[in-house]
């Protein structure tokens, strides 16, 4: 990953290991500062919601008390334009030198961005900063096992015990990236919490999907949720196929809950784009292919823990190279959303990452209802290439 004139990789992950886990900034700041004097070294999360960039204060300084960090707005600022272009950005600094910001990414989920000032900025310098801001990624991703800190980072509103717990059930990283395919999910709650999750796993072979409702808000729907999420889990972790997997969650749901969750389950086979689906009294998926976009008109079964004698169906769809698949909840769809167009906006964000549509569809149903959501929404986008070529596409017009 590194060469001679990069970062060395090696010194920086010995550092970061040897220092705490909430050090890993300082010690990328200060391998800058020797190499490069870089002055004013910073690092940005991006908050939850993915509206405000939350600066993480230095480790022991008086700022990192909870909710005592620096928070800026997103929209329409240079740290908005690195994360969505994916590319460093440098500008005169006021006071001489030059700023540049880097995006900090790994396997396409956008952790934050680095912030410095640097005397000078040849091609040397701005390949060193943008390893240097890849390896930050690694080491944020690991050592947030350890602290609080990297969850804190991302938070800029107080969250009650159901928001805690549906939180928790999300996988750590809402973006995922492979040969074949590009994978993003966002969730923008309601104010009483409505019981919305998404899921996925990338195994050897196969990509794993779901997407779920349960009934009711705050509490009560989180934990159906949490029955709902760990049985589909423990199925899929135990190598069971989709129907085993849909089963398991109705189960769980009959046996320890009162109450029903909508699903969606997908199972994709990377090898050739084949895709197995079972609908559980959930929306319709809608599918962008060749500029045209269409629902998928599925059969739907009850929802998981709703008894009846009918089973559920394994249905198979086709995946071709382009296409783009778009998974909502009813939370998409509420009465104070209904003037949105979803397949018009599907179409004008095909250019785009398939985090930045996440992020176009939940903004847009969050402005619809005024900020105030009846109901949780949540999307799920999957781009398909359907290829080995090993590339990975990290913003919405290259590949790399």
């Amino acid at each position: 990953m590194f060469g001679d004139d990069g970062l060395g990789l090696d010194e920086v992950l010995r550092a970061a290991e040897d220092a705490a886990p909430v050090e890993s900034v300082d010690v990328v700041a200060r391998n800058l500062e020797k190499r490069f004097s870089a002055t004013d070294v910073s690092f940005l999360f991006v908050d939850v919601l993915g509206r405000e960039a939350v600066r993480l204060p230095k480790a022991g300084a008086p700022g990192q008390a909870y909710g005592q960090a620096e928070r800026i707005g997103l929209a329409g600022s240079v740290y908005d334009r690195v994360l969505r272009s994916q590319r460093l950005h440098q500008e005169e600094h006021p006071e001489g030198g030059w700023r540049l910001v880097a995006p900090v990414t790994n396997r396409g989920d956008c952790i934050g961005v680095l912030d410095m000032a640097v005397p000078y900025a040849d091609d040397t310098v701005r390949d060193s900063v943008t390893q240097a801001a890849h390896a930050l990624a690694y080491i944020v991703v690991t050592d947030r096992r350890f602290t609080d800190l990297y969850h804190w980072g991302r938070r800029t509103t107080t969250m009650s015990l159901a928001a805690e717990i549906q939180h928790q059930l999300l996988p750590s990283a809402p973006c995922c990236e492979g040969a074949q395919f590009t994978l993003a999910g966002g969730l923008a709650p309601a104010d009483d919490i409505g019981g919305d999750t998404y899921d996925y796993a990338l195994n050897q072979n196969i990509l794993h999907l779901s997407i779920t409702d349960a009934m009711g808000h705050d509490t009560a729907s989180a934990l159906l949720a949490t029955l709902t999420v760990n049985a589909l889990r423990g199925a899929r972790r135990a190598g069971l196929g989709l129907l085993d997997q849909a089963n398991a969650a109705h189960r769980a749901i009959a046996h320890h809950a009162r109450g029903m969750t909508t699903g969606q389950l997908l199972r994709v086979e990377l090898e050739t784009g084949a895709c197995e689906l079972v609908n559980a009294g959930h929306p319709w998926p809608l599918r962008l292919r060749g500029g045209r976009v269409e629902e998928l008109k599925v059969k739907v079964n009850l929802p998981f823990g709703v008894r009846s004698e009918i089973p559920y169906e394994v249905q198979r769809l086709q995946l071709e190279a382009g296409d783009r698949l778009v998974l909502i909840t009813d939370g998409v769809q509420e009465r104070c959303a209904a003037a949105l167009d979803l397949p018009a906006l599907i179409r004008d964000t095909q250019g785009d990452h398939p985090r930045e549509v996440v992020r176009t569809l939940t903004r847009a149903v969050y402005d619809a209802c005024g900020g105030q959501l009846a109901d949780d929404a949540t999307a799920l986008v999957l781009d398909w290439r359907g290829s080995r070529s090993g590339q990975r596409r990290t913003n919405g017009g290259s590949n790399v």
